[in-house]
C-alpha cells in the first residue's frame, strides 16, 4: 500500500511539474514580446527561483550540510547540465531550426533515459516501453504540428541534441541525489549554480542578454513586467523543479521522463487560456497519443514489478513548496 501510494505521489507531483514547466512559454513570451531577449528571461527565471527557494532550503537542511557537501558534484551537474546547458543548447537550436522540430529533439531525451537505464542499471526496456517510446514521440511530433515549414541545419540538430542529453540529466540526476538532500535544496542549489553560468555565458556574448522595464501585454492586460518574471520564477521554475525532482525520486528516471512529455501538452492548453492560441485537431490527438505512450510504459514497469528508484525519501524530503504548488 506504501508502494502504491509513493507511486500516486510520484505521478501527481510529475504531472505538477509538467504543468508549472508548461506555463513558461506564455509567461516568457510576454517578455520576448517586450523586448526582453531569451537568454535574459531565462538567467531571471533561473536566478530569482534560487532566491525564492533559498529560505525554505536552508530550513530544510536543519543541519545537514554535509549531505549538500557530499552531493556537490552531483549539483553541479544539475545546475550547468540539466538547468544552463539545457537552456543555452535549446535557445542555439532554435537559431537555425523551427521550434517544432528544436523541442522534438529536446524531448528525444526521453530515449537517451531508457538507454540509459539500459546501459547503466541492466533495465532493457521491454516491447510495452519500446512501443510506448514511439507512440509518445509520435504523439509529440503531433502535438509540435511538424506538418507545417520546417527548416533542418547541421548545427541546429546538434545544439537540439545537445538539449535532449541535457534534458536527459535532469531526470536521471534527480532521481539519484542523496535521499538526506531534500528536493528545495537541491534545487535551490542546482539552479543558483545554473543562474551564475547563464550570466557567464552572457558576459561572454555567449547568449544574448537584453531586457526592458517597460509594462508587457499578458493574458489580454497591460502589467507590470515583473508580473510575468514573478510567474516564471515561482511557478515555472520553483515550483517546476522541485516537483519534478520529487517525482523523479519516486518514479525513477524512466518513467518520471515518459510523464514529463505531458509539458507540451499543458503548454498548448495554457497557450490556449492565456494567449488565446486554439490547439488544433492534430495537437488534441497528439496530446493522446502522449498519455497512452505514458500508460504503456506504465503498464510495462508494473510487470516488472515497478523497480525502485535509487535513493528512497525521507518524511522529511518532501517538496518545500508542495502547497504552494
Amino acid at each position: 500500500m506504501r508502494q502504491r501510494n509513493g507511486m500516486g505521489a510520484g505521478l501527481g507531483l510529475a504531472l505538477l511539474s509538467s504543468a508549472s514547466f508548461g506555463t513558461s512559454g506564455s509567461f516568457a513570451r510576454s517578455l520576448t514580446d517586450a523586448g526582453w531577449s531569451s537568454g535574459a528571461a531565462v538567467a531571471a527565471r533561473v536566478g530569482v527561483a534560487a532566491l525564492i527557494l533559498a529560505i525554505p532550503a536552508a530550513i530544510a537542511m536543519r543541519g545537514r550540510w554535509g549531505a549538500l557537501w557530499r552531493s556537490l558534484g552531483t549539483v553541479s551537474g544539475y545546475g550547468l547540465i540539466a538547468v544552463a546547458g539545457c537552456q543555452v543548447a535549446f535557445f542555439n537550436a532554435v537559431q537555425t531550426l523551427s521550434v517544432g522540430v528544436a523541442l522534438l529533439l529536446e524531448y528525444l531525451g526521453l530515449i537517451l533515459v531508457v538507454g540509459w537505464m539500459w546501459l547503466r542499471h541492466g533495465q532493457r526496456p521491454r516491447r510495452l516501453t519500446v512501443a510506448g517510446s514511439v507512440v509518445a514521440v509520435a504523439g509529440l511530433a503531433f502535438m509540435l504540428d511538424l506538418a507545417g515549414e520546417t527548416r533542418l541545419d547541421l548545427t541546429g540538430v546538434l545544439w537540439g541534441l545537445g538539449a535532449a542529453f541535457g534534458l536527459a540529466t535532469y531526470f536521471v540526476l534527480s532521481s539519484k541525489v542523496d535521499s538526506e538532500l531534500p528536493p528545495v535544496t537541491f534545487a535551490s542549489a542546482g539552479m543558483s549554480i545554473g543562474a551564475i553560468a547563464l550570466l557567464a555565458a552572457g558576459a561572454l556574448g555567449a547568449l544574448p542578454m537584453h531586457a526592458t522595464t517597460a509594462t508587457v501585454d499578458f493574458a489580454g492586460q497591460r502589467v507590470h513586467w515583473l508580473v510575468p518574471i514573478i510567474g516564471l520564477s515561482l511557478v515555472a521554475a520553483a515550483v517546476a523543479y522541485v516537483a519534478g525532482i520529487g517525482a523523479a525520486r519516486r518514479l525513477g528516471a524512466r518513467l518520471a521522463s515518459f510523464v514529463g512529455l505531458t509539458e507540451v501538452a499543458f503548454a498548448v492548453l495554457f497557450a490556449w487560456l492565456m494567449l488565446g492560441q486554439l490547439p488544433t485537431w492534430m495537437q488534441f490527438a497528439g496530446g493522446a497519443l502522449i498519455v497512452a505512450g505514458v500508460v504503456l510504459v506504465r503498464m510495462d514497469e508494473r510487470a516488472e514489478g515497478e523497480p525502485a528508484p535509487a535513493a528512497k525519501p525521507a518524511a522529511t524530503d518532501q517538496p518545500a513548496l508542495s502547497t504552494v504548488s
